[in-house]
């Protein structure tokens, strides 16, 4: 019973020994010079990019009539055609789609 009471009161008395240990000058100015800097810095402007709108408009207009083009190739390839150039349109159409989704989210 001795040894419960003991064990008990260690726990309850350690916690509360690290708590109430001062903290050290260093580890203080430490903290205090890191809070001055980040008072210090300005906070971040709009960052955002200028866009190029007609730039935006030409390759939106290029994706959509790529686009447009695409399902009657894959209609041939049901024929048992495959157009040349069907492969090179896709490429273009994820080069474009990933450009304007860059510059949109800019």
């Amino acid at each position: 019973m001795i040894r419960l009471v003991v064990c008990l009161g260690i726990l309850f008395y350690l916690p509360a020994l690290f708590a109430q240990q001062p903290v050290q000058p260093g580890i203080r100015q430490a903290d205090q010079a890191e809070a001055q800097n980040q008072r210090d810095i300005p906070p971040p402007l709009n960052q955002r990019g200028t866009i190029d709108l007609s730039k935006l408009k030409h390759d939106a207009d290029e994706l959509a009539a790529l686009a447009q083009s695409v399902p009657p190739e894959v209609d041939q390839t049901a024929r048992g055609i495959l157009p040349k150039d069907l492969n090179e349109k896709l490429k273009r159409i994820e080069k474009l789609a990933r450009q304007l989704r860059s510059q949109i989210s800019q």
